[in-house]
């Protein structure tokens, strides 16, 4: 019997979630899509996804949109046959187009704010395909109330505005059947994405924290797919999101995009501190782009804060311009200085913060008593969310009654509270006689509240609301410091809102100003809000999608992993697994042969306690280095103390320690050093400077070696590890610029060496050698798994040019996991490692027939 929880994740991202709501049969839309292959439920075989390589009928690019919502107005018509459907104007995704090439499609995924009979949806589908190329997903009832109404606002959304669910009506716990509801709900969208798309040739864009784990569902299908997020939300600290239970699937998730926009530097500096925190993942500036290496692929991040569509405000003011409101507003507050508030009605917007500053602005400056008001405008809240507003609603009652009954006085009140919905053009009106505008959200995504205002204030050349503002144009902002457009109004007077003190006094100061001072605020605002509209905000979004997914058709690409483990590598063309046979049949053919390997991360586990080889891996080193026609080295940043005990028992096998400055060609010859200095001072400099951050950062070491220094921080807080790692390597550059030594960081440490000892000069060495005694190597094998080891790949890249290795020679440069890399080849761990050398070891011990000496050769 199967169980009713439906905790198997696996299941769920495979297909196999409940059917919610009524059963019907199902008739799909019209395909669209041009590639072979059927549309099926999404499984874990990969056999069954559609392959991106396949020709597509269409040569134009074409934007498919998914978002929680159509940007479109629903009604039922009067004789209740059918629906009636117009665009919904005020909706942001509506105006993303503007920003798109005139020639490029866009289509638009998303549920509707009406429940549709199960019996019309097909017709509702294929009418608003057709009139206005929308793909709506239809959501159950009771699967749209646990997903939408209970994990997208009970637990992402408070969560991403740092609310914890401390306590069961404070914010929500935890409810995994919620949770199976979004992934549910997120599948379908998926379905309906697939049914739709040309995978070579179109973008699709995702839209907000409702649709954080599509990216694997479409990405699982579409391994090429140029695919898109935006999070319209905050993204909170890596302490608070790390609180999630589900927090690795969803990171997961938002990975599997190929670029990934935030508000401001702070939304997306917390993403990658839980990419750092969680994966290991270090993000890289390159050029002004910020980029994550995720298995090849690159992931951008995208900053920048959307904007407002002007053209719709400018005709919305002509609108209240003809009906005279803005007039009617004058009269009503004539001689008095109006400070604006308009906000959702929820906890985070600190309706009542302000209200307490707008009181406490009045004490401190009465003044203003008799002549500031603060029209504050409440909008209804967006859906049910997981907190009750009735606390809060009687709180702001209870604070515009008091203040009125303090300061009010016949034809005067200082709070004018509206909670009836009001129309763009009311609204537009109120912002046009407004002085200030007041922002006191204690935390918030991105609030255009203070762009559409300044736009207003500015008007429209020869209007008559206009002519009547006359003079220079004028607008003050006081917004609060935790909002998204906050960093982009630089002449706002930015306030932190839970000091109702200060916001009082910025209050003041706002209204207090001279004009001339509020006129090039004004107008350095409504330069920036009127070339960074919500044209240039999608317009510089696809170019960035475009960019980040230039290599996508030429590099190879396949998935890994189950669930929401999946993820996609990509890897450069040449780079392939290296085949046990092709390499076993190089090497019997071959008369000299150099065989170089890493110690740590090749023939050694990279996590295993153990560390000493065990006997198998002795007794096949044996082997090869046994072989007189093979010339075996062990190259490792190890001492050379520790490598000569764990490899005694193989005489003949060349050891370079140290990264190679201690080099021993065999158990019975001396140990050479690769620079001619043996003055070490600089130790006595740097060791320091490496001790003054080991005591201030815990979890950190220093290890002392013949000829190195290493500082690791492995077992160090993460993200303070590598901050403390940057500012010591800038450090120690600077107090050792005059010494004969490199300083280098690596994964989880700082090293500082002496200039002349590489991997890659002991490859030189020995390619040199071998040649000096006239046995050139006709066969190189090189295996290791970290940086240090791409000193050896390059080299070995460029030997056959350098003359160090013939042309004829077969050489395999293997990296040790699939990850880009100078080498050509790799294996997946450290156990193929061992199996192939154990069969390259019996090759050794097989007898070469004359058949094998003459084939292939010249």
């Amino acid at each position: 019997m199967q169980s009713r929880s439906y905790t198997n994740l696996l299941e769920l991202a495979s297909g196999n979630f409940p059917v919610m709501g009524r059963e019907r049969e199902k008739r799909r839309l019209p395909r669209i899509m041009t590639v072979p292959g059927s549309i099926t439920e999404l499984d874990d075989e990969q056999a069954s996804s559609v392959a991106s390589d396949n020709p597509s009928s269409l040569s134009m690019d074409r934007m498919i949109i998914v978002a929680n919502q159509l940007p479109l107005k629903a009604k039922r018509r009067p004789d209740n046959k059918g629906w009636s459907f117009t665009w919904d104007d005020d909706s942001l995704l509506l105006r993303l187009k503007d920003g798109f090439p005139d020639d490029m499609e866009v289509l638009y995924v998303g549920s509707l704010s009406v429940d549709v009979d199960p019996i019309e949806q097909d017709d509702v589908a294929q009418v608003l395909l057709d009139r206005f190329g929308c793909v709506p997903t239809f959501l159950p009832p009771n699967l749209m109330e646990k997903y939408y109404d209970g994990f997208c606002k009970k637990q992402l959304w408070p969560l991403f505005h740092y609310m914890l669910p401390f306590s069961a009506d404070h914010g929500g716990r935890f409810d995994r059947s919620m949770w199976e509801a979004y992934v549910a709900a997120n599948k379908l969208f998926s379905q309906k994405v697939i049914e739709v798309i040309n995978p070579e040739d179109d973008f699709v864009w995702i839209h907000d924290y409702h649709l954080m784990v599509l990216p694997t569902f479409l990405r699982r299908r579409f391994n090429r797919l140029r695919m898109g997020f935006f999070l319209h939300s905050p993204f909170p600290s890596s302490e608070i999101y790390r609180t999630l239970p589900v927090r690795e699937e969803i990171l997961k998730a938002l990975l599997n995009s190929d670029l990934i926009g935030f508000h401001t530097f702070d939304y997306a500096r917390h993403f990658l501190s839980c990419c750092s925190r969680m994966f290991g993942l270090e993000y890289q500036s390159k050029r002004g782009y910020i980029g994550l290496d995720y298995y090849g692929r690159t992931v951008g991040i995208k900053i920048m804060p959307v904007g407002i569509h002007m053209g719709q405000i400018e005709s919305v003011m002509k609108l209240a311009d003809k009906e005279w409101r803005v007039e009617e507003l004058k009269q009503q507050f004539e001689g008095k200085t109006v400070l604006l508030g308009v906000d959702d009605m929820d906890v985070f917007k600190g309706i009542n913060l302000k209200l307490l500053a707008m009181e406490q602005m009045l004490k401190l400056h009465p003044s203003w008593q008799g002549r500031a008001v603060l029209v504050q405008i409440a909008n209804p809240a967006r859906g049910k969310g997981g907190i009750d507003l009735d606390e809060i609603q009687v709180e702001i009652q209870e604070s515009c009654k008091r203040i009125n009954d303090e300061f009010g006085k016949p034809g005067y009140q200082p709070i004018v509270y509206i909670d009836t919905p009001l129309g763009v053009g009311e609204r537009v009106a109120y912002y046009s006689i407004a002085e200030c505008v007041v922002v006191t959200a204690v935390r918030d995504g991105m609030n255009l509240t203070p762009y559409e205002y300044i736009v207003c204030r500015h008007g429209i050349s020869g209007s008559e609301a206009d002519s009547d503002l006359g003079g220079p144009k004028k607008s003050m902002l006081v917004v609060s410091e935790f909002i998204g457009c906050s960093p982009s109004l630089s002449g706002a007077i930015r306030v932190n809102p839970w000091n109702v003190e200060a916001t009082a006094e910025a209050m003041n100061e706002a209204i207090s100003m001279s004009d001339p001072e509020k006129q090039l605020r004004h107008e350095k605002h409504y330069r920036y809000v009127s070339t960074h509209d919500v044209a240039y905000w999608s317009r510089s979004f696809l170019q960035d999608m475009e960019r980040t997914c230039a290599d996508h058709f030429r590099k190879r690409c396949w998935g890994i992993g189950l669930g929401f483990g999946f993820r996609v590598v990509s890897l450069d063309p040449n780079f392939r697994k290296l085949s046990i046979d092709a390499i076993v049949s190089a090497y019997i053919k071959a008369k000299n042969r150099a065989i170089l390997l890493d110690y740590d991360g090749t023939v050694m586990p990279q996590n295993s306690i153990i560390k000493t080889p065990s006997r198998e891996v002795i007794s096949i080193i044996n082997r090869l280095s046994g072989d007189a026609n093979n010339t075996v080295f062990i190259v490792s940043g190890r001492g050379r103390e520790s490598l000569s005990r764990a490899f005694s028992p193989c005489r003949k096998l060349g050891i370079a320690a140290e990264h190679g400055y201690f080099m021993r060609r065999s158990q019975d010859a001396e140990w050479e050093t690769c620079g001619q200095s043996t003055d070490f001072g600089w130790m006595q400099m740097a060791e320091p400077v490496m001790k003054l951050y080991t005591e201030s950062t815990d979890g950190s070491s220093i290890e002392t070696k013949e000829s190195a220094l290493v500082w690791q921080y492995r077992d160090a807080d993460p993200g303070f590890g590598f901050a403390q790692a940057k500012e010591m390597l800038d450090h120690l550059e600077s107090v050792l610029a005059n010494e004969p030594v490199a300083v280098k960081s690596g994964q989880y440490i700082v090293e500082v060496k002496p200039q002349e000892a590489s991997k890659g000069l002991v490859a030189e060495k020995i390619f040199t050698s071998m040649a000096e005694k006239g046995k050139q190597a006709d066969f190189v094998l090189c295996i290791g798994d970290d940086r240090s080891d791409e000193d050896m790949f390059e080299i070995i890249g460029n030997a056959i040019s350098r003359n160090m290795l013939s042309v004829n020679t077969a050489v395999f440069a293997c990296t040790v996991g699939q990850k880009p890399s100078k080498a050509k080849y790799y294996l997946d761990d450290t156990s193929e490692v061992i199996l192939m050398l154990e069969n390259l070891a019996e090759a050794t011990d097989t007898p070469v027939t004359s058949d094998d000496e003459n084939d292939g050769s010249p």
